[in-house]
């Protein structure tokens, strides 16, 4: 990469970083990515599954086809970098370096726009709402295969933590499914100095938080991993009322789908002893999204390839993360891989989804090539 682009690319990133939007929201990214793409002269078809982008090139005759992603949504977070190029949008921030993702993504773009060497055909695919809001079903359920009939499909994620510009290559189980968890408890309201004629949903969630931490702990296969995280209660509003209701919400990860069954019907049960004893009614609801990220075995080996080609250094070694990743709806259907290209060290604050994080710009070159020589080696292998 020249320095040119890689300064172009960095002046991209920070544009998209001081102008996060919302997943379902990305309006204006999907613009400001649309222009960019006008300004390397490579066609696009927008709109795909919201705000999706999908822009192509073909080179020489080969039949073989290829999709490369990235993720453009930001998360509701208040940031607290004090950068030049900080959010202008109060309460939305790039906390998880989608800004980089998609600033890579064009460069990659670029790269391939102006090498002669390859034959093929790469769909460069710009997606909307990864965070929880289902932007790759939704560009799935637009047709986005039969549209742009990809062979093989490969992505990555920064990594903070890892060394900047490392590629980091599962051999299989890469990130987590996920699934969101609500649970609603229904008790009687009434006067906090008469708790004897109420039934306290306060004192049962309390007594619900603790139960289901043994899921995991009790329940759980030592050998296996899984995680059941309680983020947020609501309830009450009035210091001398005891509440009619609450409402807790987290999330439940997990890497094999007979774990998830046993976590789900922890839950259940938990749910039905708490209510019992302590006389509310506790409605678990729990919906499940993407499921895990599992790199296949040849597109693995090609992201090595591809990383060995950019110089850059590797880890084969990095246990699979308990973290979330929709690309896990395109291996669905698609053969591919998603690989962790390192950040840099990991700073109290700036990790993944902290509201000090901000993308490395200085990994820009590898992100970019890497993306580039993986779509030419996949190319190249059929």
């Amino acid at each position: 990469m020249t320095p040119e682009l890689h300064q172009k690319l960095t002046a991209w990133r920070q544009h998209l970083h001081a102008h996060p939007e919302l997943s379902l929201q990305e309006k204006a990214t999907s613009a400001f990515v649309q222009g960019k793409l006008a300004e390397l002269g490579i066609p696009f078809e927008a709109g795909i599954g919201g705000h999706g982008i999908v822009a192509t090139l073909t080179r020489g005759s080969a039949s073989a086809r290829v999709g490369l992603r990235a993720d453009m949504d930001a998360l509701p977070i208040r940031e607290e970098t004090g950068l030049a190029y900080a959010s202008r949008h109060q309460g939305i921030m790039h906390a998880c370096g989608h800004d980089g993702h998609t600033a890579s993504l064009l460069g990659a773009a670029a790269l391939l726009a102006g090498d002669a060497s390859w034959s093929g055909t790469v769909d460069f695919i710009f997606q909307p709402a990864e965070e929880g809001f289902g932007g790759s079903r939704a560009m799935v359920a637009d047709r986005l295969f039969e549209r742009f009939p990809m062979t093989r499909i490969f992505g990555f994620h920064n990594w903070p933590g890892l060394d900047a510009g490392t590629v980091a290559v599962h051999d299989g189980v890469v990130m987590a499914s996920g699934g969101r968890v609500t649970l609603t408890i229904e008790g009687h309201a009434g006067h906090a100095g008469m708790p004897h004629l109420t039934r306290d949903p306060v004192v049962a969630a309390g007594h619900l938080i603790v139960a289901l931490q043994s899921i995991v702990a009790r329940n759980v296969d030592p050998l296996d991993t899984a995680v059941l995280s309680l983020c947020m209660i609501e309830g009450g509003t009035a210091a001398n009322q005891i509440a009619g209701r609450v409402v807790i919400r987290g999330t439940l990860r997990n890497h094999r789908g007979t774990v998830r069954d046993t976590i789900v019907e922890g839950i259940a049960r938990t749910c039905a002893g708490i209510a019992t004893s302590f006389g509310v009614k506790v409605t678990p609801d729990i919906t499940f999204g993407v499921g895990t990220v599992v790199n296949t075995p040849a597109e693995a080996g090609l992201a090595r390839i591809a990383a060995e080609k950019v110089q850059a250094l590797q880890r084969r070694d990095l246990a699979p993360s308990m973290a979330g990743e929709d690309f896990a709806f395109y291996l669905q259907h698609r053969p591919g891989a998603f690989v962790w290209i390192g950040n840099g060290p990991l700073r109290d604050g700036a990790e993944l989804h902290g509201p000090r994080y901000d993308f490395n710009d200085a990994i820009l070159p590898v992100a970019s090539g890497w993306l580039a020589e993986v779509a030419k080696t996949a190319l190249a292998s059929n």
